[in-house]
């Protein structure tokens, strides 16, 4: 819809009155809002714009001074006032503006100079001197400009690429190159960027269209995240690799583990002192029956134990599991505040509640003093019909199985987790969920990336 002079004058002058776009089409019932902002826009356009003839004037001269010129460029390409605007208000083309400019960066302020206009009538007096002073002075500002633009590079090296400032430039990679091309671009030219950095103009364009394209493989990077989160944090890029098999999205591990380096999805991992029950020989020790050979061909024939402390802001918590040698299964468990004889003791009673008559498994424990070496274990271990079976003394890779679930339990839901106001309570639900979760849910590469419960599900144990 087209408006007269007349119209557009009408509701410039009621903005002004009014200040408020909307006061003005509610009153007057024109134009849309883009039209309004447009007629301000274009007013003030002309407001800033000053008169010049096309002729060579005092006022506006064909071949402008190079005042003007830097002038026009700072406001450019220095400040970022928009070129169309600055064009209309000196009464120079934009093509002029842009040739200005690349004269600049190829040779500085003599390259933009009118020559001939400023070179004076009459004889000619040679003068070698000066002559010679002058290639002193255009060579010094050649290897001034030369200096600044290695400073700007290195500068780019150290915000961008976050390496020291000492690197060598030819050893670069292609890709890197072009990201500090791109971050220079508006500064220097792009041939004097390109003979600086030795990379051809082929492959900076190669790499900047790669840069500048979506990223390829967008919709994986959105399923691994959400896979690590799903899984609270605890899969490396072997896990989720192998669930996004599961799912039919087939890409190589080394794509997987630059995604989640990239995103840094890392498995938080801290050490800490371990726990130990250890209180010296109060009894004979057991022997050493399943010496480091944790393979099992059923369920329930070897099993391994042992005490592991938490320690949080609220208080100490414990943990004693039976773990199944065949597919490391959490068959039983109990967690409490004491480490004591009832925390172990009450842990064999439910296994054993839960296995079949003649299920008598091997159970493998550590010399720990004050809980597998008490009356109250012994007389269990002989009542149901299990076999004892102990580490030697100090010797942890003798019962390093359950060790290394410990390891894993900790590095998955407890070391690098902040349990500021975390109670006791809370705190051993969070225990049972994740033993829950590792049973029925957790995958291992062992079981053929199934988790426990799965893997005796595929062979008709369940």
């Amino acid at each position: 819809m087209s408006f007269t002079e007349e119209e557009k004058k009408k509701a410039l002058q009621l903005y002004d009155e009014t200040g408020s776009i909307a006061k003005v089409i509610h009153k007057l019932g024109y134009p849309s809002r883009q039209n309004m902002y447009t007629w301000i826009k274009n007013r003030d356009i002309e407001k800033k714009r000053k008169k010049y003839d096309a002729t060579d004037s005092p006022g506006h001269r064909r071949h402008p001074s190079l005042e003007i010129k830097l002038e026009i460029l700072h406001r450019c390409f220095e400040e970022g006032e928009d070129i169309k605007s600055i064009s209309e208000e000196y009464g120079y083309s934009r093509t002029s503006i842009y040739s200005w400019r690349k004269l600049y960066l190829s040779g500085g302020a003599a390259a933009i100079m009118n020559k001939k206009k400023d070179l004076p009538r009459g004889t000619l007096i040679v003068n070698e001197d000066a002559d010679k002073g002058s290639d002193n002075n255009i060579e010094l500002a050649a290897k001034i400009r030369d200096l600044e633009l290695e400073n700007d590079i290195l500068r780019q090296i150290i915000e961008i690429l976050k390496k020291d400032q000492g690197i060598d430039l030819l050893r670069l990679k292609n890709a890197e190159k072009t990201m500090i091309i791109d971050a220079l671009r508006n500064k220097y030219a792009l041939s004097l960027l390109l003979a600086k950095l030795q990379i051809s103009k082929s492959s900076y364009f190669y790499q900047h269209k790669i840069q500048q394209s979506p990223y390829k493989y967008e919709a994986i990077k959105v399923k691994i995240i959400k896979l690590f989160k799903e899984n609270k944090e605890r899969y490396g890029y072997r896990r989720i690799h192998s669930l996004l098999r599961k799912d039919n999205i087939i890409v190589s591990e080394k794509i997987v583990r630059q995604i989640m380096k990239y995103n840094n999805l890392v498995v938080k991992v801290r050490k800490y002192k371990k726990y130990s029950s250890y209180q010296g020989e109060i009894s004979e020790a057991a022997e050493n029956i399943i010496n480091r050979d944790f393979h099992s061909e059923k369920p329930s024939e070897k099993v391994l134990t042992d005490i592991t402390e938490f320690s949080i802001p609220a208080g100490k918590v414990y943990l004693s599991p039976i773990v199944d040698c065949f597919d490391g299964m959490i068959p039983s468990w109990t967690v409490s505040t004491n480490p004591n004889a009832d925390l172990v003791n009450s842990m064999l009673d439910d296994y054993h509640s839960k296995l079949k008559e003649d299920e008598k498994p091997i159970v493998h424990s550590d010399r720990g003093g004050c809980h597998y070496r008490w009356p109250g274990w012994i007389n269990r271990m002989n009542k149901y019909g299990y076999t004892r079976s102990m580490s030697k003394k100090g010797c942890s890779p003798d019962n390093s199985a359950c060790e290394g679930f410990f390891g894993r339990m900790k590095n998955e839901m407890f070391y690098g987790r902040n349990f500021v106001g975390v109670t006791i309570e809370t705190f051993v639900e969070i225990i049972n969920d994740y033993i829950i979760w590792y049973n029925t849910k957790r995958i291992k590469a062992s079981l053929g990336y199934l988790s426990p419960m799965e893997y005796r599900q595929s062979l008709g144990l369940i």
